[in-house]
């Protein structure tokens, strides 16, 4: 048996996909009269203030451990000490501004820069753990900057610096809490207090407004428990609260004014799903960004919740299956390479928008890739080889291109080691970086194994004649002689993008897709490439967000759709166009009815597009409103659901209904009461009601009349009522 299926069942199929490759390539599908692979330009896709992240590679920056550009900022006393991982360090956006400055992004071909959580935290250390809030995630002003990164001034100066360079700006933002608050009977100096432009809001011991949930530590058993109770005795702020609500929209708008182009949401798995969507709804009728969450998961396998997060909530998540997947194969081995194809497989299938994903290979939760794979370069290496031709947007942790090394936190967040330009991984992802704007293979196209054992894995991603394939062979004792390969290229020769770095050599393809044999190295990656000079049908490859209200700014995303402008539809709806060229499209949603709709590009020529399938339009301007049942007994297996009049609801169509609801806390309700926070329109007369619902679908409706509410027009609100027997 040949090596690339190494032994596995489906060996006939795969060499009858082969054989199909053959009779496609013969038939003429693909001509055989092309040029060897077309040069790497860029189009106009590469631009700066866009929702669309599809061609981007970020760059994830932990602020303080980065680069000291401006000493005059650093904190003083026991928060900072430099010879402490756990105190300030001097890192600030002037230090960042000045990387800028010196091309280090540009020439490493990053197009966005994940920044720490720029609002002011604490300026204390944290008793229950002997730190200080150097990576920004314990707040206490969300309206202010943290003043040891810098002012106002110096963010909107590496902003603009950014921008004039093409390159986006994401800010972490942690909407979930503030700062510790309770651990045992120790005393917090800053109470988890909660500020606004300097003007104290509430703490969490004295918390008369209702700032604050207040139902201990989480144990993270279930879901609902996860949400409403603190994370680590971090004040977990109470979304509920109309306050609260407010101050979180009003707060990323203002970081917005300031050319925010995307959002990194911290801790998404502790925030109820209907009021995060209620407020990035409305963050994206304010501005058209790119929104990703933080669902930590520790492992490749699906979780319900977590799926039904990415494909329901309107905003991406970081790919935690693909990080898994890869640090298994390739860092500590524990893996195979097609157990990683596997995770690629099922992930795809799970998730709607799996381009959106945002990947990566470590980050500041986890040991550094380095360490991972016992300080072993090449395996970080051929990390970033897949990492940045898989699908998902691409994400560099900090220092890991100069083989940064560090266990768990605060050892994973050490000061940036060098800005080497010469590393081999810097290399590296200077080869691919700019590949993911020119070839829209990588952004936009399928993933297809094309020749796969223990140790090599080569993968074909293709977005109509566009066309990529990568080959890695972990194994850095053992070379493979790859034969039978199959590929969509075009007849030709086709050199490594990488220019040899890591070993990969030139291939020759047969007009029937057919490859020369050819020797994989010991510890070899190799990347071809074949970029269509143009596209005869257009092709939509992407959109963002894939969520808004009728008036919201789309960007659609792909090529073939021309320089001159044409027409956009959802479902049968023609939508408004703000801007059109040959790889993006921007458009206003048009006035529909709620629900998912269709979206197709048609050229001025009148020639029509793939249909983009699953955008969701909202009712109107949505808000956050926790709906309660009491005396709702249920039987072993069944759960309660609510269903209503609104898109929102379900339309009364109890497979749509919102559940199953939550019985289990204590300052909400506890079991016979359920309830369930949920986004719906504003100012909007609602029914509803609550259904009983068993393992086998079986539904009991409540009796009676439905029950009528009237949503206010802003805010928040609880709509309680008893079980109608």
């Amino acid at each position: 048996m040949n090596l690339q299926w190494n032994n596995r069942n489906n060996s006939f199929i795969k060499k009858l996909t082969s054989l199909l490759f053959v009779l496609i390539f013969a038939f003429g599908v693909i001509s055989t009269n092309v040029p060897v692979q077309a040069a790497a330009t860029s189009t106009d896709a590469e631009v700066t203030n866009t929702a669309s992240f599809s061609t981007d590679v970020i760059y994830q920056i932990v602020t303080d451990r980065f680069f000291d550009g401006d000493t005059s900022n650093n904190p003083t006393g026991s928060i900072f000490d430099k010879s402490n991982l756990q105190k300030y360090h001097g890192g600030d956006w002037a230090g960042i501004t000045q990387k800028l400055n010196d091309g280090y992004f540009s020439n490493m071909g990053v197009t966005a820069l994940w920044i720490s959580s720029p609002v002011e935290n604490i300026t204390t250390i944290d008793p229950s753990n002997n730190c200080a809030s150097y990576h920004g995630y314990w707040a206490k002003d969300f309206f202010k900057t943290n003043s040891y990164f810098g002012s106002v001034s110096d963010f909107q100066t590496m902003v603009n610096k950014a921008h004039a360079l093409g390159i986006k700006i994401v800010i972490d933002f942690a909407p979930n809490h503030t700062s510790t608050a309770e651990y045992g009977t120790m005393t917090f100096p800053e109470d988890g207090a909660l500020y606004k432009n300097g003007t104290y809001l509430g703490g969490f011991k004295n918390d008369s407004q209702g700032l604050f949930n207040h139902e201990s530590w989480t144990d993270f058993s279930t879901y609902e428990n996860s949400i409403y109770h603190s994370m680590y005795g971090l004040a977990d702020l109470n979304h509920q609260n109309a306050t609260v609500d407010a101050y979180m929209k009003e707060a990323i708008q203002n970081w917005l004014d300031l050319g925010v182009d995307g959002i990194r949401v911290d801790a998404v798995k502790h925030m109820s799903f209907g009021w995060q969507k209620n407020w990035l709804s409305s963050i994206y009728s304010y501005k058209s960004v790119f929104v990703f969450g933080e669902w930590f998961n520790g492992g490749v396998a699906a979780d319900a919740d977590m799926t039904k997060f990415a494909n329901d909530s309107g905003m991406s998540l970081l790919d935690f299956r693909f990080a898994n997947a890869v640090r298994n194969a390739l860092g500590n081995g524990s893996a195979t390479m097609e157990d990683l194809y596997d995770v690629i497989v099922a992930t795809d299938a799970d998730y709607n928008e799996v381009n959106d994903q945002v990947t990566f290979i470590d980050n500041h939760d986890m040991s550094r890739f380095m360490t991972l794979a016992s300080n072993n370069q090449r395996a970080v290496d051929n990390a970033y080889v897949i990492l940045l031709t898989s699908r998902g947007v691409p994400t560099i942790y900090y220092g890991s291109e100069q083989y940064a090394t560090g266990t768990t936190d605060p050892y994973n967040r050490g000061d940036m080691p060098s800005f080497n330009t010469n590393s081999t991984a810097y290399k590296v992802i200077s080869y691919l970086a700019p590949l993911r704007k020119s070839n829209p293979a990588l952004a936009y196209g399928t993933t297809s194994e094309r020749w796969m054992n223990d140790d090599v894995f080569i993968y074909e991603r293709k977005f109509g004649n566009n066309v990529v394939v990568t080959a890695v062979n972990r194994n850095q004792s053992k070379s493979y002689s790859v034969a039978g390969l199959y590929t969509s290229l075009p007849q030709g020769t086709y050199s490594d993008v990488m220019q040899g770095t890591l070993g990969g050599g030139t291939i020759t393809v047969a007009s029937t897709g057919a490859v020369n044999t050819f020797t994989l190295g010991a510890g070899q990656s190799a990347v071809w490439q074949y970029t269509a000079s143009s596209t005869a049908t257009p092709l939509i490859g992407n959109v963002d967000p894939m969520m808004g209200v009728a008036g919201n700014t789309v960007t659609i995303t792909g090529r073939g759709f021309g320089s001159t402008q044409g027409s956009v539809s959802f479902g049968t709806s023609a939508a408004q166009v703000v801007s059109w060229s040959d790889a993006q499209i921007k458009v206003k949603i048009p006035s529909v009815a709620a629900g998912k709709y269709a979206i197709k590009v048609t050229t001025a020529s009148g020639t029509a597009s793939n249909t983009y399938s699953g955008f969701e339009v909202l009712s109107a301007t949505q808000i956050s409103v926790r709906f309660k049942v009491n005396n709702a007994t249920t039987n072993y297996g069944s759960n309660v659901y609510l269903v209503g009049s609104v898109y929102e609801l379900g339309n009364w169509d109890v497979t749509k209904a919102i559940g199953p609801l939550f019985n289990s806390t204590s300052s909400i309700g506890m079991y016979p009461t359920w309830f369930y926070d949920v986004n719906v329109p504003a100012g909007t007369t609602i029914q509803y009601k609550f259904i009983k619902k068993d393992a086998s679908g079986n539904v009991i409706w409540e009796s009676g009349n439905n029950h009528t509410a009237v949503t206010p027009a802003t805010g928040t609100q609880t709509f309680s009522v008893d079980w109608q027997n």
